[in-house]
């Protein structure tokens, strides 16, 4: 009876960590495919420092899970106790990492306040000569072009701020002027009227309530997936840890 349950576990084990090991290498492909695409994408994301931090985080998650699949698929189907156990303390670091992670999360949780982006906004935007090279700059251009939205709480977050004395004829940036679909000549008259300080132009909406009204759900499904996958790596190093004890 033992033995075919440490068999139960052996098999599971191996076709949970094939999962993983196949989803390591898909996160793999797409990272190294847009690094070394010779289409053009890659200089499409390395205009933008967000998506091309991003590349880098897809290629470390992938090299991850690669190598954390790697080490449990064979582990588990050769009943190899060191690869068992490399699998059982890296399944381990990762979550205590995540436990990490949340609990600084939640002591720096006064940091995602509304008082705090505005205090930013005024200090740092643009962070150099308004000329967008610059990851604070462009990340809050992004920001405010995609949630057409424009500052923190409004475009009166510009009012006395670093913007305007930088920019002293403009009211706001041209991130929170309005960009429907419209012939390039009107597009560039709205944008000066835009700029002027003209409100039909310009995106009255802040952005620290566009961002949470279109995450609210997605905040509850990400802190669900978050439980689901903390459960299943103390599974996962239960599990392990049994092979390892039942190989003799």
């Amino acid at each position: 009876m033992e033995g075919d349950c440490l068999s139960c576990i052996k098999y599971l084990m191996f076709v949970f960590n094939f999962l993983i090991f196949l989803g390591g290498s898909f996160l793999l492909g797409v990272g190294v495919w847009v690094l070394v695409d010779p289409t053009g994408f890659r200089e499409i994301v390395a205009a933008n420092p967000l998506l091309f931090t991003g590349v880098y985080i897809i290629l470390a998650m992938g090299g991850m899970l690669f190598l954390l699949g790697f080490l449990g698929c064979c582990g588990a189907i050769r009943e190899n106790k060191c690869l068992l156990f490399f699998f059982f303390m890296l399944i381990l670091l990762i979550f205590l990492a995540e436990l990490a992670a949340a609990i600084l999360a939640f002591i720096f949780r006064e940091h995602l306040t509304r008082e705090y982006f505005t205090k930013e906004l005024k200090l740092h935007y643009p962070s150099s000569s308004y000329n967008n090279t610059d990851v604070f700059t462009s990340t809050w251009n992004a920001i405010m072009t995609t949630f057409d939205c424009c500052g923190v709480n409004s475009p009166e977050d510009f009012k006395e701020s670093r913007f305007r004395l930088i920019n002293p004829n403009d009211m706001v940036p041209a991130a929170c002027c309005q960009r429907a679909g419209l012939p390039r000549d009107m597009a560039y008259h709205r944008q000066e009227q835009c700029l002027s300080g003209n409100m039909m132009f310009r995106n009255n909406k802040g952005c620290y309530s566009a961002v949470v009204d279109y995450f609210e759900l997605y905040i509850y499904v990400a802190g669900a997936l978050a439980i689901v996958v903390l459960t299943i790596e103390l599974f996962a190093m239960v599990f392990a840890m049994c092979l390892f004890r039942g190989i003799q």
